[in-house]
């Protein structure tokens, strides 16, 4: 009965006892240099445990070329690992019920045909839900030497210290370790970016605020030494120390000292890994906490392999090259040894490159002598010399923040407009000038997209900064380098340098850019910033990093050309007063990790703010923006998210008549517009930029607009009596009016409306035409409506949401277009909230058999909808459904034979449904893996489940399972299910005691099952004793479940067990209870909370 089975030579396979194997669950092949294929006999071994291999992992087979075209049979494997395979070109056909694919470092033609970026075979791959591809050298290596050192734990406090040395994509490697699965049993987990500024306290405080959740206050070392000394205690941690450039001159083992010395206090196993440059930085920490070291050294690529990288970004997206493409690749394929095969290199170079397609471009970049100095730097200089003059200022700007920091795109560009390097352009703003600039940085591989945001990386930083040291520089706490620097210098950035640094700053009497990170007191702070304020008059952008920080001074006024100020802080009250003298300013951003609603407006913000009429882009408290009197003289501002209108002079809807260069504009309170000829002076419609516009009224009644907006955030409301009338004393007629006389213009994207008390809807509301732009429409509270525009007639929208609409009882076919149109061509999104009249989808004779209805839906949502009582068939490309108290009875997928892509699908409170054919449907149903049924009193069936469907191993192939109720794990078809991942049993009131059957339906999963979540059960006094036999099971969580009196055994594979508001199992085994803790000591991490 062997479950798990690691080799190194498939044909171990064809031997017996292994030849006849059955019921592997788990194989491994890794570490074969010289296999190229499978023999044919391991074909046929495959067909064997096709029912029950549910794990494959192919690791650093070195000259494999081809895989088994009988994987494709095995039914039960859900995932499939493939590492370190790099002469593998092509994968064979997977089977359908695989879950997750991971490639890693394999040949660049699998990355090119598999990736996600429009890969030429990912449809082939397309019914996979989790897919990665991932071409990061060293990793498969790295995470075996991890592996390793875990499992040879030797009760040293800290058994394995890792270095890592050069700069072949270090830090992205070793993310990827720190993120695995493998990492999880350690807890806490730090991650410390260290680079060039090694300050003990500042590492010691970064590394306390994730822990904390915000960024701990304690103004000595030795306080936030203790503090981390109290989180450590018997903890086993992971930390990483990423990125130390310390240098030899520089190196102070006394600071090493006092950051380890904390961490002593750690449990044993814990574990530190360092990313460095510097080939004795591991070596000197070793000998702080004396301990081994081990080095891992992070070899560059081939040259074949560096070529075809450097190919890839160069020639994006070319599967078939021409004859000129192919010359220009002839030629780097001559010169990429000076490369040193570095990736990141080849990916600048790359980018470079892609730029001019000319053979004498590339020979002169190629032949240049930076890339025979054999230096990464150098060939990384190449990358930025090259830049045209203008794209340098722009490039230069972004080495002056610190390594590893996050850009964010629209703020880069907002600062090289403060700046003057971007100049308006006929037809287009200055925006999307520097967007485009943006880009072109990005394209060349300068800038890295991490999530929404960008990163630089350290070794382009390094580079950049002392290439670009003559316009701008930084000082970081030492008072040397603030000696060398020109006075003359334009941009400067100070990070966290002591008081008579920063008064130093003074001299720099033609700065342009100050950026400073300081994380000392308020009053340090700020009378640092009196006297930089007095003397640098030519500054032009102030950036303040200064958690600290409570107020700018007044003698900011000094600061005449100030177009940019940015202040990132905790504790800020208040802008100065002077701040509405600077006449130039432009851009004013405030950013706090706190809430912003916390501030008051009037304190806040100067009186007359308003006089700042360049001012193009405000980020502050909602609350304050609204406060403004008069914001129509601001007529450079592009957005206003809220403008709440007064009935009194300075607040009234014609402020907005002269500001057009809005894009986005929220308008508030618009029962206080008097009469049509107000309305019409806001003139929307010529505002040429608006792309965002949402219109709110508000209810007579402020609490209950207070209590409605709480409601709508919960997507829940259905008596609307207390609603209605509390609008009687209001002008309905006038409302339709204003509403009428509010059009936007024809570029409009995004539309809100928001407690309209009209019965009808808006004349251009009815216009196509008008509205053919538009992309996403929420209407919210429309109460009198019982019709609604035409909107399946739009071409472009993407998302439609519905809510609190009372009146309306169905969905016409003037609403999806006529017969002849194609209703909804493009949705991808629909969300229906409380329509609680809601009876008819649509009118007969308007089918979704034939596609002409919701084409392209691919999420919809329906709550409380009570009286609707069917849907006719769910869209073909459906991927997520959730319903909550809706009518219907059961669902209707569509009667074709083709596969129904639902991923997820959410049943809850739907008292009338009786069944869910999800048995009838189970051969199409390949792609779902998340089924949450709650609150469902009356379902008896899940379907017919066909005997001929079990013995063709037709399972569903669930992941994430979430029910109220026991019971239905025995229909049909979850009773034989055997993939699941995750089950969740929560909100039931009534259960006392699992049935029997469960207890033997705990047994089917015992190989799958990782993670069980107990919730909200208030009535349940025991546990199944079949948990015991859960063989996969490490994660138990027992929420509110407050008559268990008593656990029973549980699987020795249980890594985390968290129980919370359960008193008696609190009482029960309490950390210092002897005799009944000794039953969970085998469980690492133990949770229990009051």
């Amino acid at each position: 009965m062997l479950r798990d089975l690691t080799i190194s030579d498939p044909l171990v396979l064809l031997m017996e006892p292994l030849r006849s194997i059955a019921s592997l669950k788990k194989l491994s092949i890794k570490g074969n240099d010289e296999l190229v294929s499978f023999p044919n006999e391991a074909e046929q071994w495959f067909l064997k445990v096709r029912s029950s291999l549910s794990e494959l992992y192919l690791r650093r087979l070195k000259s494999v070329q081809s895989l088994p075209s009988s994987l494709e049979s095995l039914s039960s494997l859900q995932e499939l690992y493939i590492g370190d395979v790099p002469m593998l070109r092509e994968l064979p056909n997977l089977p359908p019920n695989l879950q997750q694919l991971s490639i890693r470092y394999c040949h660049p033609e699998l990355k090119e045909r598999y990736g996600e970026d429009g890969g030429s075979d990912r449809h082939k791959i397309a019914h996979i839900p989790h897919i990665q591809v991932l071409d990061i050298r060293g990793l498969e290596a790295l995470e075996d030497r991890f592996e390793a050192g875990v499992a040879a734990e030797d009760g040293c406090l800290f058994p394995c210290l890792i270095e890592l040395v050069l700069s072949m994509g270090k830090t992205t490697l070793l993310q990827h370790v720190y993120e695995d699965e493998m990492t999880k049993e350690f807890d806490p987990k730090m991650w410390v970016c260290v680079s060039n500024n090694f300050d003990v306290k500042k590492v010691i405080a970064d590394m306390l605020e994730p822990l904390k959740k915000e960024r701990p206050r304690l103004n000595t070392l030795k306080a936030v030494q203790d503090s981390l000394q109290t989180e450590m205690m018997s903890k086993k941690f992971l930390l990483v120390l990423d990125d130390i450039w310390e240098e030899e001159e520089n190196r102070d083992i006394s600071k090493w000292e006092k950051l380890l010395t904390p961490l002593a206090q750690g449990k044993t196993g814990s574990r530190i890994l360092v990313t460095t440059q510097m080939d004795s930085v591991a070596s000197m920490i070793a000998n702080v906490i004396n301990q081994k070291t081990e080095k891992f050294r992070l070899e560059g690529l081939e040259e074949d392999e560096c070529l075809q990288l450097l190919n890839s970004h160069a020639f994006p997206r070319v599967e078939n090259p021409p004859d000129h493409h192919k010359k220009l690749r002839a030629i780097a394929g001559e010169r990429v040894k000076k490369l040193l095969g570095s990736p990141l290199a080849a990916k600048v170079i790359g980018g470079v490159l892609r730029s001019n397609l000319n053979e004498r471009y590339w020979m002169t970049v190629l032949e240049s002598n930076l890339l025979g100095e054999n230096s990464i730097n150098s060939i990384l200089r190449l990358s930025y010399i090259v830049l045209p003059n203008h794209l340098q200022n722009y490039f230069a700007i972004c080495c002056m923040f610190p390594q590893d920091h996050t850009f964010d795109k629209d703020d880069l560009v907002r600062m090289w407009i403060a700046l003057g390097f971007i100049q308006p352009s006929q037809g287009m703003t200055m925006e999307d000038i520097g967007e485009r600039y943006f880009d072109v940085l990005v394209k060349k591989n300068l800038l890295d997209k991490v999530g929404d945001d960008y990163k630089m990386h350290d070794l382009i930083h390094e580079s950049v900064s002392k290439f670009f040291a003559q316009k701008c520089d930084e000082v970081v706490d030492d008072e040397k380098s603030s000696l060398k620097i020109s006075e003359t210098i334009r941009h400067l950035s100070v990070l966290n340098a002591n008081l008579d640094i920063l008064r130093k700053i003074e001299k720099f009497k033609y700065l342009h850019s100050l950026i400073l990170f300081y994380k000392a007191s308020d009053k340090i702070i700020c009378n640092a910033l009196i006297e930089i304020f007095k003397a640098l008059r030519s500054l032009r952008l102030v950036y303040l990093y200064a958690p600290d920080l409570i107020m700018i001074l007044e003698e900011i006024e000094n600061l005449i050309h100030l177009r940019y100020l940015k202040i990132v802080g905790y504790s800020f009250t208040i802008l100065p007063r002077s701040l509405s003298n600077l006449y130039h300013l432009q851009y004013i951003i405030y950013n706090s990790p706190g809430e912003l609603g916390e501030h008051k407006g009037d304190a806040f913000l100067p009186s007359d703010i308003n006089n700042l009429s360049n001012l193009r882009y405000m980020k502050l408290p909602e609350n304050c923006i609204s406060s403004i009197r008069g914001i129509g003289k601001l007529k450079s501002l592009q957005e206003l998210n809220m403008f709440d209108l007064r009935d009194v002079s300075g607040y009234r809807i014609g402020e907005l008549k002269n500001m057009n260069d809005l894009f986005k504009l929220g308008i508030n309170c618009l029962e206080n517009v008097k009469n049509v000829k107000e309305a019409y002076s806001a003139k929307l419609c010529e505002k040429r930029r608006l792309t965002d516009l949402t219109l709110s009224w508000r209810f007579t009644d402020l609490t209950l607009s207070c209590r409605f907006k709480d409601l709508a955030f919960s997507r829940r409301y259905t008596d609307f009596t207390s609603l209605r009338s509390s609008t009687y004393s209001r002008n309905i007629d006038l409302d339709e009016k204003v509403l009428n006389y509010l059009q936007p213009p024809k570029c409009l994207r995004n539309l809100s409306l928001q407690i309209y008390m009209g019965a009808r809807t808006a004349k251009w509301m009815n216009n196509v035409n008008l509205l053919s732009n538009i992309e996403k429409i929420e209407l919210t509270a429309c109460l009198e409506w019982e019709t609604l525009p035409p909107f399946g007639q739009l071409p472009f929208l993407k998302s439609l949401i519905l809510s609190n609409m009372p009146k309306v009882k169905w969905l016409e076919s003037k609403f999806n277009g006529n017969d002849k149109y194609h209703a909804f061509p493009l949705l991808e999104v629909l969300r229906i909230f409380s329509l609680e009249a809601l009876e008819d989808w649509f009118e007969a004779g308007v089918a979704a058999e034939d596609g002409c209805l919701f084409p392209c839906l691919v999420e919809l949502e329906l709550f409380d909808c009570p009286m609707l009582k069917e849907l006719p068939s769910l869209p073909s490309k459906l991927k997520r459904l959730e319903i909550d108290r809706i009518g219907w009875t059961t669902l209707n997928f569509c009667s074709n034979s083709n596969p129904i892509p639902l991923e997820t699908l959410m049943v809850f409170d739907c008292p009338n449904i009786a069944s869910l054919p999800l048995a009838d449907e189970i051969a199409r149903l390949a792609a779902l893996r998340y089924l949450e049924i709650k609150d469902c009193p009356n379902l008896i069936s899940l379907g017919r489940y066909r005997e001929v469907e079990s013995t063709n191993n037709c399972h569903l192939m669930l992941s994430n399972l979430s029910i109220s109720d026991p019971s239905v794990l025995l229909m049909e078809p979850l009773r034989s299910i055997a993939s699941l991942k995750q089950l969740n049993i929560m909100g039931n009131d009534e259960l006392v005691s699992f049935p029997n059957e469960a207890e033997q339906w705990f047994l089917k999963v015992r190989s799958s099952l990782c993670k069980l979540e107990l919730l909200y059960l208030k009535s349940l006094q025991s546990l199944p004793s079949s948990l015991e036999s859960l063989s996969s099971l490490q994660e138990l969580s027992i929420n509110d479940v407050p008559m268990l009196r008593e656990l029973p055994n549980l699987p020795p594979s249980l890594k985390s067990l968290s129980i919370c508001n359960c008193p008696p199992l609190k009482e029960r085994y309490r950390e210092h209870g002897v005799s009944n803790r000794r039953k969970i000591a085998h469980i690492p991490h133990i949770y229990i909370h009051p």
